[in-house]
């Protein structure tokens, strides 16, 4: 059985495939994937699309489908080929539709050069001390049972300025987790840059004087600082991406 999140991926690349795709995006996929002899051979994938037949878009999510439960490495190429070649009026990366969309360009910081968001990533942003490294474990083990990844800026080097690897893993991510404690101006800065790109932000803190006057109308969700009280928050805040993901 397909993961949540990896469907959603599935079903939001079938719609653009629906929408944009020709035979000839069809065999260039399969030379970048090396799927095409899947393509090629499907009894009725390329048939429906050429005669406009109404079981094409079912067609199109079985092949999906099936690199996508047969190498997500595969998947990430297919997307990518999807936002390049056809990125409409520009990349949709908030988390959540809107009738209402502005298109901005950034001058502190360059935009990735993948515009991919992927819809099963968390970003952790928290104070880098070895005290929150517990947290950030605690973090990565609710993601593991929501169906996600998590990563923090210390798990990749992409950039020589760290501060373009953090907007870099926002601006990939479909959730951000923050961590308020100690009123962490960094933190503070980062949740900024995951609200005005549209994230789904989910607050933590161990203790509630620390979330911003502004972020007060937000449920926060509050943990002890020891082993105990981390793995309370475990299964808490796997509850809570599981709302958010809906």
């Amino acid at each position: 059985m397909i993961e949540f999140a990896l469907g959603k991926r599935v079903l939001a690349l079938r719609e653009r495939v629906v929408a944009e795709f020709t035979t000839g995006d069809w065999h260039e996929i399969g030379l970048l994937t090396g799927y095409s002899d899947m393509i090629s051979n499907h009894r009725r994938l390329l048939r429906s699309l050429s005669f406009g037949d109404e079981d094409y878009a079912g067609n199109a999510l079985e092949i999906i489908k099936r690199i996508a439960e047969q190498d997500e490495g595969a998947l990430k190429v297919f997307e990518q080929f999807v936002a390049e070649k056809y990125p409409g009026e520009g990349q949709y990366i908030s988390a959540k539709p809107s009738e209402r969309k502005i298109t901005f360009a950034p001058n502190v910081f360059q935009l990735p050069d993948s515009l991919l968001i992927e819809r099963d990533l968390v970003a952790s942003m928290m104070p880098f001390r070895a005290e929150f490294d517990p947290v950030h474990a605690g973090i990565r083990q609710a993601c593991l049972q929501a169906g996600y990844r998590c990563l923090r800026v210390d798990d990749i080097w992409e950039e020589s300025a760290v501060m373009q690897d953090i907007f870099n893993l926002i601006f990939r991510s479909h959730v951000v987790v923050v961590d308020f404690t100690s009123k962490n101006p960094n933190v503070m800065y980062e949740t900024g840059i995951a609200h005005t790109l549209g994230k789904h932000v989910v607050p933590i803190s161990q203790s509630l004087d620390d979330v911003p006057f502004d972020m007060s109308h937000h449920r926060v969700l509050k943990y002890l600082p020891n082993a105990e009280g981390i793995a309370a928050m475990v299964p808490r805040l796997a509850e809570r991406l599981r709302f958010v993901s809906q």
